[in-house]
């Protein structure tokens, strides 16, 4: 047993777990105050569910060996209620540790997806969507992208990983992009919110900011811990989140300041939030100017693509798609330009010579991950609709979802205040 590396996936989960109050945080800063709970209320519910759902069997989907060495699907009952984990690993991390710490990535993603729907989805049916959609769209895409065959060839893994070869360190396609596929596909269900021309201001600009540095910090066990180990590959991927994450911050800023004449809290969020969605498939993939170029243009192309909703029509209350779904496939791309061989992933971007071959599996990649992500998910919601509904009552809407769904208030609201 490797105690040094078992010490830092420790120090990691709870790092991760960080991340679950920031997000909330983060989401509920940018509500009303009318649905300020409701939105803290999503994450915690979904984060929950998904962590049950993970224990019974997700976790097999995810890491089951490959059925028919397909790559697709793991073996629902391998580790069906995490079976015959107990015992110690002599070879590597401690089992159960492992389950807790991919239990984190599962429900965080789940969560994300969430920002899509403030103000207007029903509690019960977000709650059945989320363990829904942990077990059809999370798992098959976490076992493409996270499951690795092993040296002796006894496991099998998913094929994005082993067969394609695309380069993914901690979760670009399987967390950023498919959680911002799933939300595109939410809200195109939902409908645009009946204060569409006229949104509520986040409520609280602190909690926003808080919740985003709280996502900061927990990112670096997110993307750190994601090296599985101690020692140079999480160390790399640490730095690079943590340069990545500064450079979008500026980028988006300035970004702002030119286009806008103000640069606001809101903005500096958003960019720290897109900086980290970025580096996240690409943090073992590049050189510390590869994460600074990789998060300024980043934090720009978001800075613009959360206005694109406008113009197209959709929804997209929190910035999901702008932020987790743009910013995931522009880092998972741009991997095929800024690699370098000597980091621990070890490709070759076009840009250091590699060609276009390392760039077409990077693409290859997110399009699959899009199609899956998006098609299942709007059956998920579809299902949802036909049956219990998805969406709240207009009176219930413009009530507000604190008080009608959960007979609570997170503040007593000054008369004529949204």
């Amino acid at each position: 047993m490797d105690s040094g590396s078992t010490a830092w996936i420790l120090t990691s989960a709870a790092l991760v777990t960080l991340m679950f109050p920031g997000l909330a945080f983060y989401y509920g800063g940018m509500t009303g105050f009318k649905t300020t709970l409701n939105m803290l209320m999503m994450v915690s519910g979904a984060f929950c569910v998904v962590v049950v759902a993970w224990v019974v069997i997700g976790h097999s989907i995810s890491f089951g060996n490959s059925y028919g060495g397909a790559g697709l699907l793991g073996n629902v009952t391998e580790y069906i209620g995490i079976k015959g984990m107990l015992p110690d690993d002599p070879n590597g991390l401690p089992p159960y540790l492992v389950v807790a710490f991919m239990s984190i990535f599962a429900a965080l993603t789940t969560c994300i997806v969430g920002g899509v729907a403030a103000d207007r989805i029903k509690f019960v049916s977000w709650l059945i969507f989320a363990g829904a959609w942990v077990i059809l769209v999370y798992g098959p895409v976490a076992h493409w992208v996270f499951a690795f065959d092993s040296e002796d060839g006894s496991y099998v893994g998913g094929w994005i990983a082993n067969k394609l070869g695309a380069i993914d360190f901690a979760g670009g396609t399987a967390v950023h992009i498919n959680s911002g596929a799933a939300g595109l596909a939410l809200c195109l269900l939902l409908g645009v919110r009946r204060s569409w021309n006229r949104p509520p201001r986040p409520h609280s600009l602190p909690f926003v900011l808080l919740g985003a540095m709280l996502l900061w910090a927990g990112w670096y066990g997110f993307n750190g811990g994601s090296a599985l180990a101690s020692g140079n590959n999480a160390g790399v991927a640490l730095a690079n989140t943590h340069f990545a994450a500064a450079a979008a911050t500026l980028g988006w800023v300035i970004t702002e300041k030119i286009r806008d004449k103000h640069a606001t809290a809101l903005g500096a969020a958003s960019g720290m939030v897109t900086g980290l969605v970025a580096i996240t498939p690409a943090c073992g993939a590049v050189n510390g100017v590869g994460a600074l170029i990789l998060g300024a243009t980043s934090g720009v192309l978001c800075a613009y693509g959360v206005t694109w909703k406008r113009k197209l029509g959709y929804d997209d209350s929190l910035d999901v798609v702008g932020i987790h779904f743009l910013g995931g496939i522009f880092g998972t791309l741009m991997i095929g330009m800024l690699a370098v061989p000597d980091a621990p992933n070890g490709g070759t971007g076009l840009f250091y010579g590699g060609g276009f071959g390392l760039l077409g599996k990077q693409a290859l990649a997110a399009v699959a991950v899009i199609a899956y992500s998006f098609c299942v998910s709007y059956a998920i919601g579809w299902v949802i609709k036909k049956t219990i509904g998805l969406r709240v009552s207009p009176d219930d809407e413009d009530a507000g979802l604190d008080l009608v769904i959960h007979a609570e208030r997170a503040y007593e609201i000054p008369v004529g205040v949204e």
